[in-house]
């Protein structure tokens, strides 16, 4: 039965005094002390129970048990050094390559953007791009089936274990086709209970938002028909097949065949955007390079 004489540490100096065959050669490989070694085999012994070494002289001598011991030990001890390494690289720690997750929306400008920055402070890093759905994209974070997200960070910070960088805010707007614009300037929702509406399916922050604007002007909206990303959204609302809400970040996209108009304030949506990672994971330097660069974006905005 194991005790706590018996450590990784003891069996490691093991090995290396069998093979070198002295303490001194021991101690300049391992960079202790000769005095070090020599309690820490004697230590390993007493842990063990049986004789691992004599006397001859003022040298120690490895006992047939010892070197035994040692030989096994080799085996054990690569084992324990790769499940280490998996274990590491499992968490991104070792790992050449980091998982971001991000919301279609955001690969237009502020993605492209994050990953050169990093890419720059980390050029032999890999970046891994999974796109989705706010809701989803955020499970796979608290899973760790990816390392970091950009998408909507809740208003009031409720995440508990998750660090939040704030990039920029964004607002929600009217979007209808340019063929079918509305005449003011300055957009009144409640005036648009009739009017058929488009949306993105539900885990989007731009639904949640799309909802929550509705709710301000006192109604449910008549939505005909949601999609799944907001690329097929913008290319429906251009083709006239409904109107919609959609952020400004998307507004560069197609804002020749969209129409973007304000909402009264009352109704007006704020998302904010992040790149929010898991604190477990903040001393991985990969991460660090993602935040490092996240930081510099949010202060240039």
């Amino acid at each position: 039965m194991l005790n706590d004489e018996v450590t990784l540490r003891k069996l490691e100096i093991l090995c290396s005094f069998v093979r070198t065959g002295s303490l001194v050669k021991t101690a300049d490989e391992l960079q202790l002390s000769s005095v070090s070694i020599h309690k820490a085999l004697h230590s390993l012994e007493a842990g063990i129970g049986c004789p691992l070494f004599i006397k001859e002289g003022r040298q120690l001598k490895a006992l047939p048990a010892a070197i035994y011991l040692a030989e096994a030990s080799v085996d054990l001890l690569d084992d324990v050094e790769r499940v280490l390494k998996k274990t590491r690289a499992k968490a991104g720690v070792e790992s050449g390559q980091i998982r971001l997750g991000s919301m279609y929306s955001l690969t237009a400008n502020i993605i492209p953007r994050i990953i050169m920055g990093t890419k720059i402070r980390r050029p032999d890093l890999d970046i891994d791009l999974y796109l989705g759905s706010n809701e989803d994209l955020m499970k796979k974070l608290t899973e760790g089936n990816i390392d970091a997200v950009v998408i909507a960070a809740p208003a009031d910070d409720s995440l508990e274990g998750v660090e939040i960088i704030p990039l920029f805010e964004d607002q929600l707007f009217f979007a209808s086709s340019k063929n079918n614009k509305p005449k003011e300037s300055v957009i009144d929702l409640s005036k648009y209970e009739s009017e058929k509406f488009l949306t993105l399916q539900d885990g989007f922050a731009t639904t949640s938002g799309f909802y929550d604007a509705f709710k301000l002007a006192g109604f449910n909206p008549n939505v005909v028909m949601k999609v799944g990303d907001i690329f097929s959204l913008m290319n429906m609302v251009s083709g006239n097949m409904g109107k919609t809400l959609l952020p400004g970040r998307v507004r560069a996209l197609m804002g020749d065949a969209i129409e973007f108009t304000s909402l009264l304030p009352n109704y007006q949506v704020t998302q904010r955007i992040a790149l929010m990672y898991l604190q477990a994971n903040e001393s991985n330097p990969n991460i660090l390079a993602l935040a490092a660069e996240a930081r510099m974006l949010h202060r240039k905005q």
